[in-house]
């Protein structure tokens, strides 16, 4: 989060300081800038769904559930969110969310195609307009060459109005700043993916 304070003998003086300031810093952050005003993000996740009259559902591993319980933290998410899935283990991705095995022995775990796959199972399971997954590796240990601590896979499912779904899938590699930091970054991978 970027904050701007203005000093100035009036409000609207300050906030015209603070704009100034805005403008020039809006193109350093590039694709890191996905909202700006006063609401926090999961507030304005939650807004936009509300706004779009979508419902959602998430399916969560290295996540362990942020995702739905910062949405769940506000009134109103009962309006939109059908329901979340924390699948940890490899079993669970399978016999809750239907990933099959053979694509996680073919891709591993920590992989988009398993992701995409997750979202789907959560979006078809929880009879939600769209779903996000998580999957990836926030360490400390458990890395590899192929995939480091802060690995991270997404995936959005959607259904169209035919009833079509789609996946999208995408990694992000984190930085290995400990446990706490790699899991609350990937719930503003989350955010950020459901607000562009």
């Amino acid at each position: 989060s970027v904050r701007l304070n203005g000093s100035a003998a009036d409000v609207a003086a300050a906030a015209a300081l603070c704009e100034r300031t805005a403008v020039e810093l809006r193109p350093l952050l590039g694709d890191w800038l996905f909202a700006e005003g006063t609401k926090e993000v999961p507030q304005l996740v939650l807004d936009r769904l509300c706004a779009e009259g979508r419902s959602i559902a998430f399916a969560e591993s290295c996540t362990g559930g942020l995702c739905a319980a910062r949405l769940t933290d506000l009134p109103g998410s009962s309006e939109v969110l059908q329901g979340g899935v924390v699948a940890y283990s490899n079993a669970a991705k399978h016999e809750l969310l239907g990933v099959p095995g053979q694509l996680i022995e073919q891709h591993g775990a920590v992989s988009e195609q398993v992701a995409a796959a997750m979202a789907v199972g959560a979006m078809q399971r929880f009879q939600s307009d769209c779903a996000v997954a998580t999957t990836g590796i926030a360490g400390p240990a458990g890395g590899t060459e192929q995939k480091p601590v802060g690995m991270v896979c997404f995936a959005i499912a959607t259904r169209d109005a035919s009833g079509s779904t789609d996946a999208k899938a995408w990694t992000v590699k984190i930085a290995d700043l400990g446990r706490t930091f790699v899991r609350d970054r990937a719930v503003y991978e989350v955010w950020r993916a459901l607000l562009v």
